[in-house]
């Protein structure tokens, strides 16, 4: 996995080094903030996605979750004067009740986690699409919140508040995947949910809190969108995010099988996917083709992940049946004798 991750920031420099090349702006201060700004808001819910993924499983609604936990949000600042602290709280919160209903639905009910997510999908945006009339949710005009406004949209030393909660939200997964017997269970879970079982993991309890750790990230960085876009048009917010995730994801290492993948892949993934989009825009290339680059990305990183798959089954075979060669005339000489 860390040679994955080494090649995966190697085709990240050599990337940004032909982006700048091509258009010297792209190392502009500003350009680089905002990517850094963009990296965040799809990092923080592309480490969820990625455990889930780990898993074997897949989350779907990511998209029509920022919608509906966006408009929820903006309905308890401006109609309920919730404090902005306690609203934020109550997303992260909110997420996770999502997540949680739909581990029951996977363990419990033994759905698929593509059906269970996308009706998630369709529900959670006509949802908010019911909660607004099918209008907009937003501030009113002059309405401000100072401290809120500081943390989602402000910089410190010059790099975004976004970017700075991506890395600390990345450090604490990568240390409960990573360096904790949570971690461990995930990975088992998704190599061989039914061996894991038998060995005594309480599989249903793993992928329980895959999906709610997932619901957790989503419900904050649905926060900072919102902000982001300073309100909510509940049709299109957040339409195809959970394409964002995924392919960050993927492209990060984690295997659409399950049992493969590392933070510091999806953070390195996330990354190289914002490079892409920002190569897409400073090179004059129609945004329209943004879907289709994410496309390509998601199945190149699948192409990848099946010939590395394969490279490592006809390496393990090659290194069994040279074990037997070896073996061989050991064992003839011994009979002889």
């Amino acid at each position: 996995m860390l040679k994955k991750d080494l090649g995966l920031f190697i085709l990240i420099v050599v990337v940004a080094a032909v982006v700048a090349f091509l258009n010297p702006r792209f190392l502009s201060p500003i350009n680089l903030s905002n990517t850094a700004n963009q990296v965040g808001l799809f990092g923080i819910v592309s480490i969820g996605e990625g455990f889930v993924i780990i898993t074997g499983g897949i989350d779907l609604s990511v998209g029509s979750q920022f919608a509906l936990l966006g408009v929820l949000f903006i309905d308890l600042l401006v109609i309920y004067q919730v404090h902005w602290a306690i609203a934020l709280l109550m997303m992260v919160a909110g997420g996770m009740m999502l997540g949680t209903i739909h581990g029951f639905l996977v363990t419990r009910m033994r759905m698929q986690p593509f059906v269970v997510t996308l009706c998630g999908l369709l529900i959670y945006r006509g949802v908010a699409r019911y909660i607004t009339g099918d209008g907009n949710a937003g501030f009113a005009f002059g309405e401000t919140y100072p401290w809120l406004d500081l943390l989602t949209k402000g910089k410190s030393f010059g790099v975004p508040h976004t970017f700075i909660a991506f890395a600390m939200v990345a450090i604490l997964m990568g240390i409960v995947l990573h360096r904790t017997v949570f971690g461990r269970y995930l990975f088992a879970v998704g190599k061989n949910e039914e061996a894991a079982r038998y060995s005594g993991i309480n599989t249903r309890r793993v992928i329980s809190a895959a999906y709610i750790i997932c619901g957790a990230l989503t419900g904050l960085a649905s926060v900072f969108m919102t902000m982001y876009v300073n309100g909510v048009t509940p049709s299109v917010h957040g339409n195809f995010y959970e394409l964002y995730a995924i392919a960050a994801a993927v492209l990060g290492g984690c295997s659409l099988r399950g049992g493969e993948g590392s933070v510091l892949g999806i953070v390195l993934g996330s990354i190289l996917l914002q490079l892409l989009q920002n190569l897409v825009n400073l090179l004059g290339i129609p945004s329209s083709l943004n879907f289709a680059v994410m496309g390509g990305v998601i199945l190149i990183g699948v192409l990848a992940d099946q010939q590395l798959v394969r490279y490592r089954r006809w390496a393990t075979a090659r290194s069994a049946a040279a074990r037997l060669e070896e073996a061989a005339p050991s064992a003839a000489v011994k009979q002889s004798a």
